[in-house]
């Protein structure tokens, strides 16, 4: 047997067994392949297909309620309670925002706020903090507050705060 050609492969293997093992001192290690450190928190499970999630966005107006994508969220000072009063030619240009299971809470939002209610049409809108949540559709990309204080359909349109409260002012 060949002394040199064994003590490689002892090497080799060792140095595999040591990676494998989480082998050397480093800060926050056992040794043994695990971290010593506390972990951090587990992040949302995701969103099931047509589960709508609500988190937060900053702009100008602050923070605000925006969806998974980062559209922001508005209310309809016209709405009384849980119920829509934005249909038709109004739900054209502010779609609600609609979820086929409860919206998912994400950053800095309070899971205990969000609800949902029953559509004419059938479908389920979502609700924060006893608003009915919509998008406005000229808001074209992540970010875009343009429906901010417009007045349209028979009431105001607002950003929606953290709190559930609409943000009365420009963000320009």
């Amino acid at each position: 047997m060949n002394l040199s050609r064994s003590i490689t492969g002892i090497s080799l293997f060792v140095a595999v067994a040591a990676a494998a093992c989480g082998g050397g001192s480093s800060a926050g290690s056992t040794g043994y392949g695990y971290a010593t450190t506390t972990p951090s928190p587990a992040a949302p499970a995701p969103a099931a297909p047509g589960q709508a999630t609500i988190g937060t966005g900053k702009t100008g107006l602050g923070e605000f309620l925006v969806d998974g994508s980062g559209r922001t969220l508005y209310l309809f000072e016209a709405d009384k309670g849980m119920t829509s009063s934005c249909y038709d030619a109004c739900a054209k240009f502010w779609p609600p925002v609609t979820s086929t299971a409860t919206a998912l809470a994400m950053t800095n939002v309070k899971a205990s706020l969000i609800g949902s209610l029953a559509r004419t049409d059938g479908t389920t809108q979502v609700v924060y903090n006893g608003h009915p949540l919509y998008y406005f559709s000229n808001d074209m990309a992540s970010g875009d507050t343009k429906g901010q204080g417009l007045n349209a359909f028979g009431g105001g349109w607002y950003v929606v705060d953290a709190a559930g409260a609409k943000i009365d002012r420009s963000g320009y």
